[in-house]
């Protein structure tokens, strides 16, 4: 279900066909269809075979939030949003014109953020960082403060760790990164399901927005596919080549997770590397810009100056944080503006100091390095971002709006 965005807000969509089944779906002659999608699940990596049916549903979480004028947002780790710092966070929001938080439901180790009741499939795999989601949610309702939850997928040590099947191993072991990090394979449903199944129970908290992070093999994979072991699951067959058999893996779990979504009318939004919107498709990781954008309501792409190696004629990109910005909006927009159905652009921008990029390399970020990143968004007509800092501390005294005008 396509979401209709614009600067001034949303359309909703009441939807009448969904993907049920007898075992997940309760009705009485009198009442309408209530979709509860955990019923009598063994596990947490069973497969399912949901077959399609007609049926009128009704789906509420309980909480009502309002799509504002334009996303604006930051991001909040488990910690944070269990923690003291939740309470500075509310207060930015409250005397700013921030008006988002992305919050991790499912981190970057793969743990669950929150505990669930101990019958859950996924309760071993959660801590108690945030101990009373109900409260965060009724805060957030309170505050006015739109919800996104965001879902690490294919970066997971815990379930790799777990069930090596589904990773990708090397003489026998799980292989990580230099980062000690290891990830889950994009081919396979199984590992889809898991994490889609995860991503329901978001939409079922009152979430509005399920974001998906690390949507893609790992950086360089293409100079270990004839080293690593893995399954190649349904597209082992498949007649592309390697390159194109993952950029088709990613863009099916994309495709297949808004399917699942559709009945909690839910936006689904993918962080990409920001350097896939300026080529025709990235060969190791499997990002396609276009056709992950094709079947998403939402495209982050993660464009931070200092992730840049020198880029669009820039040497030291940290150091010109308006020209960078500005000069991928315009790609962006021309690759956005050639789909007949294109995505809300909403992209994650710095709000921290790259430091290790080494002296003479980069800049101290704080207001006016924030400031020229938006002024760049907003002069492409770019009117939605998120905020990255790792530890949730935000700069102080930033306009978030600049000189624009609201119509």
């Amino acid at each position: 279900m396509k979401k209709q965005h614009s600067f001034l807000g949303r359309f909703m969509i009441i939807a009448t066909v969904v993907l049920l089944t007898p075992s997940l779906v309760h009705a009485d002659e009198d009442e309408e269809m209530i979709v509860t999608m955990h019923g009598e699940k063994q596990t947490a990596l069973e497969a399912r075979d949901w077959p399609e049916r007609v049926a009128r549903y009704t789906f509420d979480s309980g909480y009502t939030f309002n799509y504002p004028d334009a996303v604006r947002g930051v991001f909040v780790t488990g910690h944070s949003a269990g923690g003291e710092r939740f309470n500075n966070l509310l207060e930015l929001m409250d005397t700013t014109a921030l008006n988002a938080m992305v919050i991790d439901i499912k981190d970057d180790h793969g743990n669950l953020t929150y505990k669930p009741d101990e019958d859950d499939p996924f309760y071993d795999i959660s801590h108690n960082m945030i101990k009373d989601t109900e409260e965060m949610m009724s805060t957030l309702e309170d505050n006015e403060i739109y919800p996104i939850a965001r879902i690490v997928v294919f970066k997971d040590s815990l379930l790799a760790e777990e069930r090596p099947d589904l990773s990708f191993t090397e003489n026998g072991q799980v292989w990580k990164n230099r980062r000690g990090e290891a990830f889950v394979n994009p081919f396979l449903k199984e590992v889809w399901d898991y994490n889609i199944d995860i991503a329901i129970k978001a939409a079922e908290m009152g979430f509005q927005d399920i974001q998906f992070d690390y949507v893609r093999f790992p950086e360089g994979f293409e100079t270990r596919d004839d080293v690593l072991t893995y399954d190649g699951g349904d597209y082992t067959d498949s007649p592309e080549d390697n390159v194109g058999r993952r950029v088709t893996a990613v863009t099916d779990f994309v495709a297949y997770a808004r399917e699942k979504l559709e009945p909690y009318d839910v936006d689904v939004s993918v962080d990409i590397f920001g350097y896939a919107a300026t080529i025709s498709e990235a060969p190791g990781i499997g990002q396609n810009f276009s056709k992950i954008s094709e079947n998403v309501d939402v495209i982050s792409s993660m464009i931070y100056p200092s992730h840049w190696t020198p880029y669009f004629g820039i040497d030291k990109p940290d150091l010109y944080p308006y020209e960078l910005t500005d000069e991928y909006s315009k790609v962006e927009n021309e690759v956005l503006g050639a789909l007949d159905d294109p995505p809300t652009s909403r992209p994650w921008i710095q709000d921290f100091t790259a430091s290790y990029l080494g002296a003479g390399n980069y800049l101290n970020y704080g207001k006016e390095e924030v400031e020229a990143q938006i002024q760049a968004l907003y002069d492409n007509d770019i009117h939605e971002f998120l905020l990255w800092n790792a530890g949730n501390r935000y700069s102080e005294g930033v306009d978030y709006m600049l000189d624009l005008e609201l119509d």
